[in-house]
C-alpha cells in the first residue's frame, strides 16, 4: 500500500504502521479491520465480551493471523500501551473501560474513521432511520451500470476496511453508515453525503432524539462547498438541514415539485438543476414497489445526477433492480398464502412502510429486541392490514399491549412455531409478513440471521407440502 497525499486524497499508513492499536468487537467490522491493520504492520489486539465458544471461527481466524485477542470481557489489557482504540458499530461507546480510556487520553476511533485515512476512492455516505440498505445497493447498481469503478460496503454487511484498498482513487466507494459508526469519526468526509429520514430509532442506546439526530447529522460535518449533501424534502427533520451544512444541498421528493433535485411528477421521476429539468423513468417501471421505496428511488437519483451519471444508466438499472434481501422479500407461496421476509425492518417507521407496501391480508410476526419504539403508531394500519399478530421475543408484550386488542394475538416461542402459526390461521391469498420492528439480538445473531431461519423455515413448510 503507497503513501499517497494530495490536494484531493490522502492515506495515511503513518498512522498504523508500528502503532499499537486495540480493536473492540469481533463481528465483522472489527475483523476486517484487525487483518489490515496487521497487515500495514500495526500491532493488533482484539477484545470481545462473548465468550470464547460462541467464537470459534473468528478465534481460528485470528489465530492464523497470528493476532492477539481476548474473550469474556475487556480487561485493561485493552489498554495497556495503547497508541488507540477503534469500536465497532455494535460495541456502545459509554463502556466504563471507553470511559477509561478518554480519561487517561487514548484517542477511540470508528471503524469508518480508520478506513477512511487508507481511502483512495470518493466516498458516497448514505445514511437515515430507514431505507439505507436499499438506497445505498441501488446507487451501486447505478453506478455499475454507468461504467464506474465501484464497492459497496458499511452497515450493508461488507466492513469498509474490507474494500478500502481495493478501489483506485478514479473509482467510488458507496457507504451505508449508521449512527453508531458515525460516532467516533474525526476527519471521515464523502463527497456526497444522504441524510433518508429521521425517525425514532435506537432510543435504548440514545437518551432522547436529539442525540440520536445530531449523530446522524456527523455524516457532513467535515464536507466543505466543493461536496453535496442530499436531504429529503417531505421528512420534517431532514428538510430543514441543510443550513446546517457547508455542502451544496439537492433535495428529493415524492410529494413536492422541487428547484434543485429529484422529485416525482406527472408519473416520472424527473431530475432538476440550474432550471433544467430531465424526465428520468416512468415510476410505474421502476422494479422496487412501495411508497417508502419511490423516496428511495428518488435519492438514489439526486446522488447519482450528483456524480454525472447518464439518465440511461438510471434508468436501467432502476428497471432491473428488484430489491435487497431482507427488506420485503418474497420467499415462497404456499397453497396460495404468500410469505415475506422483512427481517432489516428493525425499527416501527420500517413496518409502517412495509404494511402499506403489502397488498394481501397480513398475519404479522413481530417482536425481538426493543429499541425503545412507539408500537401505537401502527395502530391504525393494523387495523386496517392486518388480520392476527403473532409476537415473539423480548418485546413480545410490550407490542402485546400496544396493538392485541385490535385483531388475534398469538405469543409464540420461535420462528418455526411463528411459521407454521402464521400459516394454519392464514386463508388463500393472505400474506405471512415477518416486519419484526425491533432488533434481533434478544434471539438470533442479527437481522440477517433472522432473516434466513425464516427463510429456511418457510422452505422447510413448502417442502413438506410439495411432498
Amino acid at each position: 500500500m503507497r503513501v499517497l497525499c494530495s490536494d484531493e486524497v490522502c492515506v495515511r499508513v503513518d498512522r498504523i504502521r508500528g502503532k499499537k492499536i486495540s480493536v473492540f468487537g469481533m463481528a465483522r467490522s472489527g475483523m476486517a479491520l484487525a487483518e489490515v491493520l496487521k497487515s500495514l504492520g500495526a500491532s493488533v489486539f482484539l477484545t470481545e465480551m462473548k465468550t470464547e465458544e460462541n467464537l470459534s471461527s473468528e478465534i481460528s481466524e485470528l489465530k492464523s493471523s497470528d493476532i492477539d485477542f481476548e474473550t469474556g470481557g475487556h480487561t485493561e489489557k485493552a489498554l495497556e500501551h495503547k497508541d488507540y482504540l477503534v469500536i465497532s458499530p455494535g460495541v456502545p461507546s459509554d463502556l466504563t473501560i471507553l470511559i477509561e480510556a478518554e480519561n487517561r487520553g487514548i484517542p477511540i476511533f470508528s471503524e469508518i474513521e480508520v478506513a477512511y485515512w487508507l481511502c483512495e476512492a470518493q466516498i458516497i455516505g448514505i445514511t437515515g432511520s430507514n431505507g439505507k440498505t436499499t438506497t445505498t445497493t441501488l446507487v451501486g447498481e447505478i453506478l455499475k451500470e454507468d461504467g464506474r469503478e465501484v464497492k459497496v460496503a458499511g452497515n450493508i454487511g461488507v466492513p469498509f476496511s474490507s474494500v478500502v484498498q481495493e478501489v483506485s482513487s478514479k473509482g467510488i466507494i458507496v457507504l451505508e453508515i449508521s449512527s453508531f459508526q458515525l460516532e467516533k469519526i474525526e476527519e471521515f468526509k464523502p463527497k456526497i453525503s444522504a441524510i433518508l429520514n429521521v425517525t425514532p430509532d435506537h432510543l435504548d442506546r440514545y437518551p432522547d432524539m436529539k442525540s440520536y439526530t445530531d449523530a446522524k447529522l456527523r455524516i457532513f460535518e467535515n464536507q466543505t462547498e466543493d461536496d453535496f449533501v442530499v436531504l429529503n424534502w417531505d421528512d420534517p427533520v431532514t428538510s430543514n438541514l441543510a443550513p446546517l451544512s457547508r455542502a451544496k444541498s439537492l433535495f428529493f421528493s415524492t410529494k413536492s415539485e422541487l428547484k434543485v433535485g429529484s422529485y416525482v411528477k406527472n408519473g416520472n421521476i424527473v431530475f432538476q438543476l440550474n432550471g433544467k429539468a430531465e424526465e428520468i423513468i416512468p415510476v410505474e417501471e421502476i422494479g422496487i414497489k412501495g411508497p417508502h421505496n419511490l423516496s428511495n428511488a428518488c435519492a438514489a437519483c439526486a446522488i447519482s445526477a450528483a456524480l454525472g451519471v447518464k439518465k440511461d444508466s438510471m434508468e436501467k438499472a432502476l428497471k432491473n433492480f428488484k430489491g435487497v434481501e431482507h427488506r420485503l422479500e418474497e420467499v415462497a407461496i404456499i397453497d396460495q398464502v404468500r410469505f415475506v421476509n422483512d427481517s432489516k425492518a428493525t425499527n416501527v417507521d420500517s413496518v409502517f412502510y412495509a404494511l402499506q407496501s403489502i397488498k394481501e391480508p397480513i398475519f404479522l410476526i413481530a417482536g425481538g429486541k426493543d429499541k425503545g419504539g412507539d408500537f401505537t403508531k401502527l395502530r391504525e394500519l393494523v387495523k386496517s392490514k392486518v388480520k392476527g399478530l403473532i409476537l415473539l421475543g423480548q418485546a413480545k408484550e410490550k407490542i402485546k399491549e400496544a396493538l392485541g386488542d385490535l385483531v388475534p394475538t398469538y405469543i409464540v416461542e420461535s420462528m418455526q412455531e411463528a411459521v407454521e402459526l402464521g400459516f394454519k390461521k392464514a386463508d388463500k391469498g393472505d400474506c405471512v409478513l415477518l416486519s419484526p420492528a425491533c432488533a434481533s439480538f434478544d434471539m438470533f445473531k442479527d437481522y440477517e440471521h433472522r432473516g434466513r431461519v425464516f427463510k429456511e423455515t418457510v422452505l422447510n413448510l413448502k417442502g413438506k407440502k410439495d411432498d
